[in-house]
C-alpha cells in the first residue's frame, strides 16, 4: 500500500526509466477503470465525472472505453484544462458522441453508475470550487460510485479524514492501492494498470493478473 511520495515516484520512474509516456499511462489505467466497471455492472448509463488532472484524464479514456463495451457514457467536466493532452482525449470522447452534461444532479439521476475521476494521489487540503459543489452532490447520491485510484475528497494515505469524501461502491487502485484503500468500505476493490515492469511488479509485491485481463478484484 503507497504512501504519496512513493506513488509519485513510481509514476516518475515509469516515465523517466522505463519510458513510458503519460498519456500511454492514461490509456491503460483508464482502460483498466472501464473493464472493472463492465466486470460488475450491467450496461446502462455511466456518468464520468472528471477532474482537472491525470485522474480527469484516466477517465477521460474510462468513458470512451465504455462506449466501445456497449455503455452510454456522459461527461460532467466542469473545469477543462488548456494543455493539449486533456483536449484530445476529449475530443476523442466528443468522436465517439459521448455528450457533455451541465446539471450534475440531473445527470446523476439519469445515470446508473458514476465514475468519479475527479481528485487523484496528489490531492491534499479541501475541494476547491467548483469541486466542493460536486462532492457534496455526489455525496448524497444512492447510485453507485466508482472511484478512479482514491476517492475524491480523500487524503491518500489517511483516508476522509476531513470528512468531505465519496463513499464509493467499488474503488479501483491504479498501479497499486495506495494507502486509504486500507479504509475503502465499498463492495468491489479491483486493481488495475497491468504495466508495470516484472521486477517493479515484484518490489511493489503486485499479484499477477489473470490471464489477458487488464484488471483484478482485490477484495
Amino acid at each position: 500500500y503507497l504512501g504519496q511520495k512513493l506513488a509519485q515516484s513510481i509514476d516518475v520512474d515509469l516515465m523517466s526509466k522505463h519510458g513510458y509516456s503519460i498519456d500511454q499511462l492514461m490509456e491503460l489505467a483508464g482502460l483498466s477503470v472501464a473493464e472493472s466497471v463492465a466486470k460488475e455492472y450491467p450496461k446502462g448509463k455511466v456518468l464520468v465525472c472528471v477532474g482537472p488532472g491525470n485522474n480527469g484524464g484516466d477517465g477521460l479514456v474510462a468513458a470512451r472505453h465504455l462506449c466501445h463495451f456497449g455503455y452510454q457514457s456522459s461527461l460532467y467536466y466542469p473545469k477543462q484544462p488548456s494543455n493539449d493532452l486533456y483536449k484530445r482525449l476529449l475530443l476523442q470522447c466528443k468522436v465517439h458522441n459521448i455528450p457533455e452534461v451541465n446539471d450534475l444532479a440531473a445527470a446523476i439521476a439519469d445515470s446508473n453508475v458514476v465514475v468519479d475521476a475527479i481528485f487523484g494521489f496528489s490531492f491534499k487540503g479541501s475541494a476547491r470550487p467548483p469541486f466542493d459543489n460536486v462532492l457534496e452532490v455526489l455525496r448524497d447520491t444512492d447510485k453507485p460510485i466508482v472511484s478512479v485510484d482514491i476517492p475524491s475528497g480523500w487524503d491518500v494515505e489517511q483516508g476522509d479524514i476531513n470528512n468531505v469524501g465519496l463513499s464509493p461502491d467499488m474503488l479501483v487502485s491504479l498501479t497499486a492501492p495506495k494507502q486509504c484503500a486500507n479504509m475503502f468500505k465499498g463492495r468491489y476493490h479491483y486493481l488495475g494498470g497491468r504495466f508495470v515492469p516484472p521486477e517493479m511488479a515484484r518490489g511493489l509485491g503486485i499479484p499477477d493478473y489473470p490471464g489477458v485481463s487488464q484488471s483484478m478484484r482485490l477484495n
